[in-house]
């Protein structure tokens, strides 16, 4: 090796100076070549270490965005500001979304219902509520179903209320009744829009059914229909065990009193939902 080693410097150095010139130019010109290649490479792993970089950091800034909208969605679902500060949001025509109150009712001789909602759904809002005993499905229902005009139904009897309330705003509704001549009235707004009588006269309300939202009742607790779902939000449903007076249901539809319910107050841990429904803040 090294005897063709010495050959080759010998052989090198028998060259002529201008060709001897040339060759080093050649070798100097690959060598620079070379190098602008290597600092290309580093220049191009450097740029793609900096793009996944970036990618992952982009990557990692929206999986925490994510993370906190679950967890606003989770605190928005379980911990509300205050206990009765929640929507109940019914958003399809089915018939296996809707809430449940947990609470039953005792025998009743007179109640007031009120509530929040909005709905824009066409034709008629659906059952905002309904309560179901056994042996009458009917016991109350409020429903406005197809074009008919929303219904107050008591043991399956029917009245039909002056309400107009289909126009996707929020308005409040109570709805008043005394087994003493079936007397009715119902309050839009704050505002008496109806009243009546002979509705279901000297019946007792029946103590110990399911009060389910957004749903009208076959039987007790189920076989829903999705014609009569209501489709929208609801908030604020309240009853009380007696005829609340027409002053009382302003300052409630105006917000400058808080009166819960005294027999089914609007409290979080007090509705269940199911099949979809939602409660959200408000």
């Amino acid at each position: 090796a090294l005897k063709h080693q010495l050959r080759a410097n010998v052989s090198y150095a028998a060259l002529p100076n201008d060709l001897r010139e040339m060759l080093q130019r050649r070798l100097g010109d690959l060598e620079r070549q070379l190098l602008s290649k290597v600092a290309e490479l580093e220049d191009e792993k450097s740029l793609l270490h900096n793009e996944t970089s970036a990618h992952r950091q982009k990557t990692e800034t929206a999986l925490n965005a994510l993370l906190e909208k679950v967890s606003e969605l989770e605190k928005g679902n379980s911990a509300f500001k205050s206990p009765d500060e929640f929507k109940v949001s019914l958003p399809l025509r089915t018939n296996y979304l809707y809430g449940k109150v947990k609470k039953t009712l005792p025998e009743l001789y007179a109640f007031t219902v009120c509530l929040w909602l909005r709905s824009s759904a066409s034709p008629g809002i659906g059952t905002p509520f309904s309560y179901a005993v056994p042996g009458q499905a009917n016991e109350i229902v409020l429903i406005e179903w197809g074009n008919n005009p929303i219904e107050l139904l008591i043991n399956d009897k029917v009245a039909q209320l002056p309400l107009f309330i289909s126009d996707g705003k929020w308005h409040h509704i109570c709805i008043t009744w005394t087994t003493r001549d079936g007397m009715w009235e119902a309050f839009q707004d704050g505002e008496k829009l109806g009243t009546g009588e002979n509705l279901a006269p000297w019946h007792p309300i029946k103590p110990g059914g399911v009060l389910i939202l957004g749903q009208e009742q076959d039987t007790v607790g189920g076989r829903f229909d999705a014609t009569q779902a209501f489709v929208g939000e609801m908030s604020q449903f309240n009853i009380w065990d007696r005829v609340l007076k027409a002053e009382d249901i302003m300052n409630i539809a105006n917000c400058s009193t808080n009166m819960p319910g005294n027999i089914i107050p609007w409290v979080d841990n007090n509705v269940d939902v199911f099949g979809g429904a939602t409660k959200w803040p408000v």
